[in-house]
């Protein structure tokens, strides 16, 4: 064991939450180090966001191809060499990991990295050491380790697969079966669809994406059945996994009548829980919550009052953007400046799926519960930009505060839904009315031009700005 570093601030974990944390307070004049058990960059450059958006730009790409012809562009049918495909996605790791994920910064703010230090454990409240024999002593702690795959207490579960493990195969399974509607499950289903594989899709819940607006959910299972995926909602329970001549079989019942489905390979995922199990929280006075996560205040400090934790580790809303707010605020306070709290008032989310979706805001539903609304809705299929493009599914929904005339919330299906919502979550952030968003004149034609019809509709039915958003209506 190499003998003790004694800094002011270590962070464990150098994905999203721990670059910001680590980056922050070595600005503020923190002797800092930044330790990880694998490579600088984390899951979201190496299995998270950046691989994945990779791989769905490739299906993204195949999908395209398969439009030229319309556009009087003569090609063979595309045909995917997945090989190549896992190549492009070390490059572009390997690029995001070298240009863009702030090592240079840290580096320039005298941030120590140690890469490849295997897990960390304390050892006594203010010590850890890792797995590969390096100890430190600190005055502060950032605890940014992320999450992990939850499992199912099934028989058999050992014979299926994680999404992580999905993206690291070699080739395209012909079948899959993918167990969970919610984002990640979504993107593994629809990324594998585009390649080739024949995909069912299981949720235990009423429908697919329960966490996004049910129009939002009807719109993209819609869509997946159309492309030749099979979406099983309300499935029932699973009863046990085995194996099968052709892979896995699940084996399921509801009502008490049994089915099953068989795949190549199937993937679960059902949900993340803290990645702590090797920290040794007890001997630091780190409590966790009913769910495994780590309790934290609005400042981000734990249970014990020199570890902060910042990012999926707290199970608060584990998206990149909010981790990366996380670690600001974490690198802050943990390095003696003045206290903020973390806020979570505008959280813009989406994903990279066919289609698209994204939201921010309120759910109509949730909107409804404590507002009188009014709610427009712009059909991709009757707008200019979108006919151009031959990409005519999906709709851009608003809800918007009948007194006030706030915007509540936002919900779009289809192409650019993940970079339309971003447009609104200023608005909202900003305060903007629906009136003042329908007088802005977007550029036509254009993706976000249909929020601004969205915005005019709204405003006509409420019966302000009718004469100057009229026209935005037409587009």
């Amino acid at each position: 064991m190499n003998a003790s570093t004694s800094m002011d601030v270590v962070v464990i974990g150098s994905g999203p939450a721990g670059l910001l944390a680590a980056l922050r307070a070595g600005d503020l004049g923190a002797r800092t180090t930044l330790v990880t058990r694998g490579e600088f960059g984390g899951m979201a450059a190496h299995d998270g966001p950046v691989p994945v958006r990779t791989l769905a730009h490739a299906a993204r790409l195949i999908r395209d191809a398969r439009q030229l012809g319309r556009y009087g562009i003569a090609v063979t049918e595309p045909v995917l060499d997945y090989a190549r495909l896992l190549t492009r996605v070390r490059e572009v790791v390997g690029d995001v990991r070298a240009r863009a994920a702030l090592r240079e910064q840290i580096d320039a703010a005298g941030v120590t990295v140690h890469e490849h230090a295997g897990a960390a454990r304390f050892v006594d409240p203010h010590t850890v050491e890792t797995q590969h024999g390096l100890r430190f002593r600190a005055e502060k702690f950032i605890l940014c380790t992320g999450g992990v795959s939850r499992r199912l207490p099934v028989p058999g579960f050992e014979l299926t697969v994680t999404h992580s493990d999905a993206w690291h195969l070699t080739t395209v399974p012909p079948t899959m079966v993918v167990v969970g509607g919610g984002a990640t499950g979504v993107q593994v289903a629809s990324i594998f669809s585009a390649f080739g594989t024949r995909v069912q899709l299981f949720q235990a819940a009423a429908r697919i994406l329960p966490t996004e607006d049910e129009d939002v959910s009807t719109a993209v299972a819609e869509s997946f059945r159309q492309a030749g995926m099979a979406v099983r909602e309300a499935f029932g329970e699973i009863e046990r996994f085995e194996r099968a001549p052709g892979g896995v079989r699940m084996v399921f019942s509801k009502n008490g009548v049994r089915d099953s489905a068989e795949a190549a390979l199937v993937v679960v995922a059902v949900g993340w829980t803290a990645d702590t199990a090797a920290l040794n929280l007890a001997a630091a006075g780190v409590e966790t919550d009913s769910r495994g996560f780590v309790r934290v205040d609005a400042h981000l400090r734990t249970s014990a009052p020199h570890i902060f934790a910042a990012g999926d580790v707290t199970g608060r809303l584990m998206l990149v953007p909010q981790a990366l707010q996380d670690g600001f605020v974490a690198g802050s306070n943990a390095a003696n400046a003045r206290m903020i709290t973390v806020t979570d008032e505008v959280c813009p989310i989406g994903s990279f799926t066919d289609p698209e979706y994204a939201q921010v805001g309120l759910t109509e539903a949730k909107a409804r519960q404590t507002h009188d609304v009014v709610v427009a809705v712009v059909r991709f299929d009757s707008t200019t930009r979108t006919i151009i493009d031959g990409r005519t599914t999906g709709f851009c929904k608003l809800i918007v505060d009948r007194a006030t005339r706030r915007i509540l919330g936002c919900h779009v299906v289809g192409e650019r839904a993940v970079d339309m919502v971003q447009t609104a979550a200023i608005a909202i952030e900003a305060g903007m009315r629906v009136d003042e968003l329908a007088r802005v004149p977007l550029s036509f034609p254009t993706y976000t031009g249909v929020l601004g019809r969205a915005a005019a509709i709204a405003a006509r039915q409420l019966h302000v700005g009718v004469d100057r958003a009229r026209f935005a209506d037409l587009l």
